[in-house]
């Protein structure tokens, strides 16, 4: 598909693109906000080189898209809380996102999508991967997809912690610097229950929304969701599904968490990494 005001480059035959031509620092015009953002529908999560952006205007560009979703267990930054800071020091060994999942499907109304800019990165390593839960649904058979129609994933922000583990903030208390962990989320809603199929609210497609997040379904057991959700987890990241992104400082990337899934990959151990992750507020999926 053709884009008049914008080069959109794909990085692969699943999903992803890198686009050209723009800077983020500036605000932009209407036919240029909507190339970029006809690129993320077209293409789930899209990538910009080279910007420099201050905190206010990666703010700025962030909220075109809608208000911001305000992460229930992780403070932003003291002059911008919009931004979650995501820094892993050199000597931490935990990697933030390190598993496949949506962001903050747990909560009633889940993040739209999430824009990362990277401040910082390792020489080697810090790749994250994108899963297209489009074609996870697509590759299914018809009679798989009848079959889960009607069911509902239950899916819980802090799960070591349910599971009889630590909390969210006792695992990263003192091995991680990105940022000061909330004790208490207050009245933000942390477990819900979501369609497995999920229609995307702007292209009409059925999507396979499933994640880490996703503890079993409602009104199963674990034991009896278990499989299933095996199987699903398993099938939605198949590699022709996906695409990989290597950072470079001044990259940012956006992604439409009703129609994805990420990996952080965490192969960089001894060096330091620093992102500006920003969540646009999203709706309740149907």
């Amino acid at each position: 598909m053709g884009y008049q005001t914008i080069d959109v480059r794909p990085i692969a035959g699943a999903l992803g693109a890198e686009i050209d031509g723009v800077d983020l620092s500036q605000p932009l015009d209407e036919r240029t906000f909507d190339a970029v953002h006809r690129a993320l529908l077209d293409h789930l999560v899209i990538f910009f080189r080279d910007q420099t952006l201050t905190p206010r205007e990666q703010l700025v560009f962030a909220r075109r898209f809608g208000g911001i979703h305000l992460h229930p267990f992780v403070k932003g930054l003291p002059d911008c809380p919009e931004i979650m800071p995501v820094i892993k020091e050199a000597g931490d060994t935990r990697t933030f996102g390190s598993a496949w999942h949506s962001d903050q499907m747990f909560t009633a109304r889940p993040a739209m999508g999430t824009m990362l800019y990277a401040k910082a990165v390792p020489p080697v390593g810090g790749d994250t991967l994108y899963a297209n839960m489009y074609m996870a649904y697509d590759a299914l058979s018809d009679s798989m997809k009848d079959m889960l129609a009607a069911l509902k994933t239950f899916s819980v922000g802090d799960r070591f912690k349910q599971a009889g583990g630590k909390s969210r903030a006792q695992r990263y208390a003192g091995t991680s610097k990105m940022g000061e962990l909330l004790k208490d989320p207050g009245n933000v809603q942390t477990e819900s229950a979501h369609p497995l199929i999920r229609t995307h609210p702007e292209t009409g497609r059925k999507t396979l929304y499933i994640g880490s997040h996703a503890q079993r379904f409602k009104r199963m057991s674990d034991a009896e969701s278990a499989p299933l959700l095996a199987f699903l987890k398993t099938h939605a990241v198949r590699p022709e599904f996906t695409c990989r992104f290597t950072w470079a400082e001044g990259s940012l990337a956006f992604w439409d968490n009703r129609c994805t899934q990420h990996f952080a990959i965490g192969d960089y151990d001894g060096h330091r990494r620093e992102m500006h992750r920003i969540t646009i507020a999203g709706d309740t999926p149907f």
